[in-house]
């Protein structure tokens, strides 16, 4: 076995080359949430990697900001966590539009089996706020006494399938 790796030695150098890379490229730690899954959609969808974690996901090819939603389920669907609560539906709705959601005109749900980028779905954001707000409307007010009170909704599979154009 002399010369040969190990399955642990050639992850550790896999790894290390993959850091590299994505340093080089300006893309961030691959490790870093779903950073990867981003980094791969971006290139498949024919997006560049957006330069920060935070805000948008990719950009687009005159400029415009992506959402990217990721999953390994058996259909595309996407989660919107961690939103902040403001203090009146008003002022929530706002944020929500001009802020958090409705800034990104498309919003991807990407797929992953195997590590790869099994299925994605480009959606408008119009139809995304159709579907989110009036969930996210529901849910404000009845949060702040939770240990996380901050609101969160679901795009389901279904809606992805009724609104969603299938890109890949």
């Amino acid at each position: 076995m002399i010369g040969q790796e190990t399955p642990e030695e050639e992850y550790e150098r896999l790894l290390g080359e993959l850091a590299a890379l994505c340093e080089r490229q300006g893309w961030g730690d691959p490790l870093s949430y779903a950073r990867s899954k981003e980094i791969l959609a971006a290139i498949k969808l024919g997006h560049r990697v957006a330069p920060t974690l935070s805000g948008a996901d990719a950009i687009g090819p005159n400029g415009e900001e992506y959402e990217y939603k990721s999953t390994i389920g058996k259909r595309c669907k996407g989660s919107y966590t961690g939103i902040s609560v403001q203090p009146t539906w008003k002022e929530q709705e706002k944020y929500l539009i001009e802020e958090k959601i409705g800034k990104y005109p498309k919003h991807y749900y990407n797929r992953f089996e195997g590590g790869k980028l099994a299925e994605a779905y480009e959606m408008d954001v119009k139809d995304v706020l159709k579907i989110l707000l009036p969930k996210l409307k529901r849910k404000h007010g009845t949060t702040l006494n939770n240990k996380d009170p901050r609101l969160s909704a679901d795009v389901t599979w279904k809606e992805v399938e009724k609104y969603g154009t299938k890109v890949i």
